[in-house]
């Protein structure tokens, strides 16, 4: 009968004080794993890509951040991270010359600001350094401002955009 209440009472102080302790455990590593991604490492090029057609733009890593980002990252996650990206990235491909063919196909590498040109002869920049993914994808038409999208979704997301009127060109005189 003793033991029948140790056990219930190892039992009750093991629920009470052992289950939250793990949550507590796996809450710190995931905010950590957050960290971690969110921490992208500066470019080590300064270059600017001009874009001033209907474009889309898929921007990379450049080595030193790869190996940055390699270097505090989990091996499996990385090596997971990657093979997500290169299907991501192909899928998008595919997409774009299978139903856009006339959607021009950028390769943004070694590079850290984008600079698109509207055709009312504005610009738009975007800092590559305060995007966190390190790959992903914008499209651009000159009539509109240019649009970040999730690679997950490219098909999709690629259709709603460009087919969306844009607006008229504004007189020149």
């Amino acid at each position: 009968m003793m033991k029948n209440r140790i056990k219930k009472i190892g039992l009750i102080c093991f629920l009470f004080f052992g289950i939250p302790g793990c949550r507590e455990d796996q809450k710190k590593n995931k905010i950590s794993i957050e960290k971690e991604n969110k921490s992208k490492s500066p470019s080590s090029f300064t270059d600017t890509l001009k874009i001033n057609s209907r474009s889309a733009v898929f921007y990379y890593p450049d080595s030193i951040q790869l190996e940055k980002i390699k270097a505090i990252t989990e091996k499996s996650i990385f090596d997971g991270s990657m093979h997500e990206y290169f299907y991501q990235v192909r899928y998008a491909h595919i997409a774009l010359e299978k139903h856009w063919p006339e959607i021009k196909i950028i390769e943004a590498k070694n590079v850290r600001w984008l600079q698109f040109v509207k055709d009312d002869e504005t610009n738009e920049y975007i800092d590559l350094d305060t995007k966190n993914d390190a790959y992903g994808l914008f499209v651009f038409d000159p009539g509109k401002s240019p649009a970040q999208l999730e690679l997950t979704n490219a098909e999709s997301e690629i259709g709603f955009y460009f087919s969306t009127n844009k607006p008229l060109k504004p007189n020149k005189l």
